[in-house]
Order: structure tokens, then sequence, then C-alpha cells
């Protein structure tokens, strides 16, 4: 009884042993690294690269989106200095802070505008029944341009291969349910099929004038809508020049018009040093 009780005791020593190790040799690594040169210097930088998070606006049945803020990742900024044992704030590492209020996953309303603070705008391509968008693509493809493409119902049907596709080409594809019309049942099936075969993360309604009806169905199918606040019937090129500003969203209706003037109206936004995104990274905080 005697030995075995020795044992056991001898056992308990030597783990609180090496546990007691470990913490000293944590406690001797911490000290090292707060007296080390690199670890003061990114220790004294941090709050000048630190940048605050802004909140999503939200008016009423409105939203716009916010944008994410950025801090120093001290240890991981340590980590790789320590490679070349020197500081470089070229190898400062970043993390991420996301808004207190954001529009991820708040469907109850319309999203009206990009933030105004980022040089980003997007372009909706209204796509009916018997439009062909080959032309729009091709443009696209040659100034290196994803967008969002709104798809209707009976288009879909026909053209299920084409979208996913767009998909897969990296732009976006949104529901303009059927003749901008939207019900349960076609707003679930071409959801289902986008996000499901196609992979896409989000799912998009369309209106231009607020209308409860459709909110309340794209909620339910967790669909942001978004509202343009540029809608171009006619003239593109014109209308864009007259309203264009950070955070715009442009909705297109796609016809020989818009075809000739696409070259022309990519060039203006660029010659503003917008960039074109699509709709799902401009609701990427």
């Amino acid at each position: 009884m005697g030995d075995i009780l020795k044992k056991i005791f001898e056992t308990i020593g030597l783990l609180c042993l090496i546990c007691f190790s470990f913490f000293y040799t944590e406690k001797i690594s911490t000290v090292i690294k707060e007296n080390d040169d690199i670890q003061k210097e990114i220790e004294q930088v941090k709050d000048q690269y630190k940048t605050v998070a802004i909140d999503a606006i939200i008016n009423n049945d409105t939203i716009i989106p916010g944008v994410s803020g950025k801090t120093i990742d001290v240890k991981a900024s340590y980590k790789k200095m320590k490679k070349i044992n020197s500081f470089n704030d070229n190898l400062l590492v970043y993390k991420n802070t996301k808004p207190k209020i954001s529009v991820e996953n708040i469907y109850d309303k319309y999203i009206i505008s990009g933030n105004k603070t980022k040089k980003e705008i997007s372009l909706l391509f209204l796509v009916e029944e018997n439009d062909n968008i080959d032309k729009v693509i091709d443009i696209l493809k040659k100034n290196n341009i994803k967008a969002t493409f709104y798809i209707d119902g009976n288009w879909f049907e026909n053209n299920n291969e084409k979208s996913l596709e767009l998909i897969k080409d990296g732009h976006i594809v949104g529901n303009l349910g059927y003749n901008y019309r939207y019900d349960v049942s076609g707003i679930s099936w071409m959801n289902t099929i986008v996000t499901k075969i196609g992979n896409q993360k989000s799912t998009y309604c369309y209106t231009e004038n607020k209308n409860q009806d459709i909110l309340n169905i794209c909620k339910n199918n967790k669909s942001y809508t978004i509202i343009p606040n540029i809608v171009v019937k006619q003239n593109p090129l014109i209308t864009i020049k007259k309203n264009l500003s950070n955070g715009s969203i442009i909705s297109l209706k796609i016809n020989d018009g818009l075809q000739s003037e696409l070259p022309l109206i990519i060039n203006y936004i660029n010659s503003k040093d917008l960039e074109i995104v699509t709709i799902e990274k401009m609701l990427d905080e």
C-alpha cells in the first residue's frame, strides 16, 4: 500500500513539475517577447493602422451596408517579422472587425445604395424573356468586369445552363420573378437552383419602388431586396453621367441602345476612379 501511495505522489509531483515548467517557459517567452524591439515597434504602431468599422445605415425600411474596420494582429505580425529579425510594416497582419450594425442577414429592408465611403458602383442588367445577353457578356469579359444579371423566370426556364455559366464566370444572378412579379413557388424554385447547383452565396430580388408584398415574399425566402438609385430607361450614358456617385446601384435594360453605349459607360465609370462590382461584393462589408 505504501509503495502504491508513493508512486501516486511521485506521479502527481512529476505532473506538477511539468505543468510548472510549461507555465514558467511560457512566462519567460512572454517577458522576452515584450522586451523584444520588434514587439515594441508593433505595439507602438498598432493604433496608427487601426480603422474603425462603419455601421450599416438603417432608416425605417431602408438600409445601406456598413464597412468593416481592421486591427493589427500583433501575434501574427510578430511571428512574420521575427523570421527576418526586423520590423517591416509591409509584414503587418490585419484582422477585420465587423460593424456592430450590419446588412448581413437583414432581409426585411430595401437596400438602396452601396456605402458612400467605398469607391464602388454596381451594374444590374435586367434580362427579360426574349433578351439576348451574349453581346453584353462579351463587353464585360473584354473589360474584366463582373456584374449582376437579374433574370426573368421565363428566360431562366429556357436558359438554365447559361444562367449557371454566369455564376461560374463570377457574375451574380438575381431573381426578377415572372414579369417583375414574385410568387412563392417561382422565387423558391429559381433561388434553389442558383444556390444549390450554382453555389451562389445569396439571392436577390428587385424592385424600382417600395412594395411591401415583394419585400415580404423575398424576406421569407431570405433574399435581399434591391432598389436601384439609378434606373436607366433611355440614353444610358447621359443618365449615368448626370447621376453617378459612390455607391450607385444602376439598373439597365438590355437593348440595342445599351449595347452600343456600354463600352462608353464603362470607360466613363473608370475615368471617375470607381470600381464596378457585383451586388454581392457591394454588400460585403
